[in-house]
C-alpha cells in the first residue's frame, strides 16, 4: 500500500513570494516521491488575505504537475485556523506544516517526513538554531519565547515552534480538540506522544514584511496562558493573600497607635489608599474571572474556527 503525505501551507499577504514558493514546493515533492517513494500533495489555505494571493496561486498551480488543493477562507481567521482547515481536508498518513514566506528551508520538510516514516516518532518540530532577522526582532522574539517556556509550555524549545509534522494518529487527535481562542502548538505539546526536534537555520525574509505583529504576539501569549495555565488565578490569589496580611499588619499598627494616643483622628490618606488598593484588586479579580467565563462561554457555542468558501484541486488525478 502506497503511503501518503500532505504539506499544509497557510497563506496571508504572500503574493510576492508565490512564484518562488511553488517552484520550491515542486522540487520538494519531486524529491520526496523519488527518494522516499511516498505520494505527496500540497494544501494551500488562503486565510482571507486582502492581496491577490488566491488568484495568483490558482494561475500558478494550473501549470504544476504535483497534486494540490487550494482553500479560500471567507475572512481572516488566523494561521492556526488555516492549519486546521488543511488538516480537515486531508486523509494522508503524514502531514507537515510550513509557512509561505520561505524563511524555513524546504529541506526540513523532507527531514520531517524521513523521521516520521521510521515509526519511532509521532511528532517532529522545527527548532531555530539561528535567525537572520533584525536585532529588535531577535530580542523581542527571544523574550516572548522565554516567557512562553517559563510560564506556559516548559517542554517547548527556547526559540519556539513555527513548523511541525506528525502522523495521522496525532493530527486526528488534534482535530478532536476543537477549542476556540487556544494555541495549536500548545495543544500539540499537550497531546504528548513521541517527539523529535530537528534544527534549522531560519532564512532572511525575501519578500514583504512579517504579519506577526506585536498585537498578535500578545494575543497568542494570553490565549495560551488562559487555555493552558492557572497562573492568572494563582497570581490573583497570591495578591489577595499578601493584601490580607498587609491589611492585618496595618490594622494592628493603627489600633496600637490609636490606643496609645498617637492618632487622634483617622487619617484621610490612609483611608483613600486602602480603598484604591482593594478597589484595584477587585477590578483585577473581576477581569480575570470574567475572561475565563467568556472563554468558557465561547467554547460552548461550538462555532467552527474557520469557514472555507471555495476549494479547488490541481495536478494529476484531480478529485
Amino acid at each position: 500500500m502506497v503511503r501518503t503525505f500532505s504539506i499544509i501551507i497557510p497563506v496571508y499577504r504572500n503574493a510576492e513570494s508565490i512564484d518562488l514558493l511553488v517552484q520550491s514546493i515542486a522540487k520538494l515533492t519531486n524529491k520526496i516521491e523519488n527518494h522516499l517513494f511516498i505520494k505527496t500533495s500540497v494544501i494551500f489555505v488562503i486565510d482571507g488575505c486582502p492581496d491577490n494571493s488566491f488568484i495568483k496561486l490558482s494561475q500558478v498551480l494550473e501549470r504544476q504537475k504535483f497534486k494540490s488543493k487550494l482553500l479560500l477562507h471567507s475572512r481572516n481567521f488566523g494561521s492556526f485556523a488555516a492549519i486546521r482547515s488543511g488538516l480537515e481536508v486531508t486523509t494522508s498518513d503524514y502531514i507537515a506544516v510550513m509557512s509561505a514566506d520561505l524563511q524555513e528551508p524546504t529541506e526540513i520538510i523532507f527531514k520531517f517526513l524521513d523521521n516520521l516514516m521510521d515509526n519511532k516518532t509521532d511528532i517532529v518540530v522545527g527548532v531555530r538554531l539561528n535567525r537572520e532577522d533584525t536585532l529588535l526582532t531577535r530580542l523581542t522574539s527571544g523574550l516572548f519565547w522565554r516567557l512562553y517556556k517559563s510560564f506556559i509550555i516548559p517542554d517547548i524549545p527556547r526559540g519556539g515552534v513555527d513548523i511541525f509534522g506528525c502522523n495521522k494518529l496525532v493530527y486526528k487527535k488534534l482535530l478532536d480538540l476543537n477549542e476556540s481562542h487556544s494555541s495549536l502548538i500548545a495543544l500539540l505539546y499537550w497531546l504528548g506522544y513521541r517527539k523529535k526536534e530537528i534544527g534549522y537555520h531560519r532564512l532572511k525574509r525575501q519578500f514583504g514584511k512579517s504579519t506577526w505583529t506585536l498585537k498578535k504576539k500578545i494575543k497568542y501569549f494570553f490565549d495560551s496562558i488562559f487555555s493552558f495555565t492557572d497562573i492568572p488565578v494563582q497570581l490573583l490569589s497570591s495578591i489577595g493573600i499578601v493584601g490580607l496580611f498587609l491589611s492585618l499588619f496595618f490594622g494592628v499598627f493603627i489600633l496600637y497607635a490609636r490606643l496609645i494616643g498617637d492618632i487622634d483622628i483617622p487619617g484621610y490618606a490612609t483611608t483613600i489608599l486602602v480603598i484604591l488598593f482593594f478597589g484595584a484588586l477587585n477590578t483585577l479579580g473581576l477581569g480575570i474571572v470574567g475572561t475565563y467565563a467568556w472563554r468558557g462561554y465561547e467554547n460552548t457555542k461550538k462555532r467552527p474556527q474557520s469557514l472555507v468558501m471555495l476549494e479547488k484541486t490541481f495536478g494529476e488525478n484531480r478529485e
